[in-house]
């Protein structure tokens, strides 16, 4: 049976620690069922974002040409976000190695984002851990460093959670939706939303659903971080 480490080897990597690889590739539910075999991604998970956030950080600093602060913010949040991960999780065939439960894989985990999202990053963790930076750059710079530059469809991004990551890195401060004002008919209503800070308004938003309308005006509070 293929296992993670036979990718990395199979690219030139020298793998030190297989069982770290064994751990990146396991689910929680994987992880309930065979308690004593090894532990789930987590905490990979957990070291792998905080990889993917200074190798993003580090590829929008040196782009030229020069990009303002709110740009290069937005750009990261784009790059690094669950559907992106994703489906560079699936263009490297990474989510064959994922271990899942029994309910798990039944139910269609091994094609769903989030588990996709959080074992590429559980996969980065380890890499970054067991061979370190450079093997890292190495990876990323062929999978994700084109994607900086590609413009980004509304679907890719979960503006409002990264509106919210992007708030927090710089004050405790929790930002929050309200509906400005709803239009048409009952069966066909139009809403407006605002995403506020405190009292000032960051960002509004219109489309057919509230929830449609929240992440139309998160993306705006971010065009405008971003001018």
């Amino acid at each position: 049976m293929r296992m993670f480490i036979d990718w990395l080897r199979e690219r030139g990597f020298k793998v030190n620690n297989p069982m770290l690889y064994k751990e990146a590739c396991t689910h929680s539910s994987f992880a309930n069922e065979h308690p004593n075999e090894t532990d789930d991604n987590e905490r990979l998970e957990f070291m792998g974002d905080a990889v993917l956030q200074v190798w993003s950080a580090e590829q929008l600093y040196r782009h030229k040409p020069i990009l303002e602060e709110g740009k290069m913010t937005t750009l990261r949040a784009q790059t690094v976000c669950e559907a992106t991960l994703a489906k560079l999780n699936e263009k490297l065939g990474w989510y064959e190695f994922l271990r899942l439960g029994v309910g798990e894989e039944k139910t269609g985990g091994r094609h769903r984002a989030s588990l996709l999202a959080d074992q590429f990053e559980a996969c980065i963790g380890a890499i970054y851990i067991d061979i370190g930076y450079d093997a890292v750059d190495e990876i990323l710079t062929q999978v994700m460093k084109p994607l900086i530059d590609q413009e980004k469809s509304d679907e890719v991004t979960d503006y409002k959670t990264h509106l919210q990551e992007v708030i927090q890195a710089d004050s405790r401060k929790t930002i929050q939706y309200r509906m400005i004002k709803e239009e048409g008919p009952s069966n066909a209503p139009v809403f407006t939303m605002g995403v506020y800070l405190d009292e000032i308004l960051l960002g509004v938003g219109t489309s057919t659903t509230k929830k449609k309308a929240e992440q139309k005006a998160a993306k705006d509070a971010f065009d405008k971080m971003a001018r």
